[in-house]
């Protein structure tokens, strides 16, 4: 079932959205990101974005890495809605189609999962800008797995 995020009201939601309200990553920080909805049945996501001068390119476009980012962000939460507590799911490739060139201002991203097996997802997305215009699309395979701490030294031979 599709529900608005309410940003307080964190704990309501699933440990990944917790997680994203409480201590947002700095990358989806520099995005402007803001989740909109979410449906943990569908593993969907939708999760506006507020993309400003720091995100264009030097022609005045929003800058096609900076896209892909956005795609890679919003495809990782709705991810995170079909993986269980302790599990990362990791992008293992995406390919994103640049549609229209996209400016500043408001954007509003959707991804779904489109099939979930034991240790993969498939996944779809689009970015949306203000006016509704499709900008991008973006598929994905995100590999299921099982957190492990990156802070942690090797062990020595």
């Amino acid at each position: 079932m599709r529900r608005t995020v309410e940003a307080d009201k964190a704990e309501t939601y699933p440990p990944n959205v917790q997680a994203i309200l409480k201590r947002p990553a700095p990358a989806a920080a520099h995005l402007g990101q803001r989740l909109l909805e979410i449906d943990t049945d569908e593993g969907f996501a939708r999760v506006a974005y507020g993309l400003g001068n720091d995100h264009l390119n030097r022609y005045g476009a929003l800058h096609g890495g900076v896209i892909a980012a956005v795609m890679d962000d919003v495809i990782s939460v709705a991810s995170g809605l079909a993986a269980a507590w302790g599990e990362i799911v990791p992008t293992l490739e995406m390919k994103v189609s640049y549609l229209a060139q996209g400016a500043k201002g408001p954007h509003v991203a959707e991804a779904r999962v489109v099939k979930k097996g034991r240790s993969i997802l498939f996944l779809e997305a689009k970015l949306d800008d203000e006016a509704g215009k499709t900008i991008a699309t973006a598929s994905a395979t995100l590999m299921v797995a099982p957190f492990k701490r990156a802070d942690k030294k090797p062990k020595s031979a």
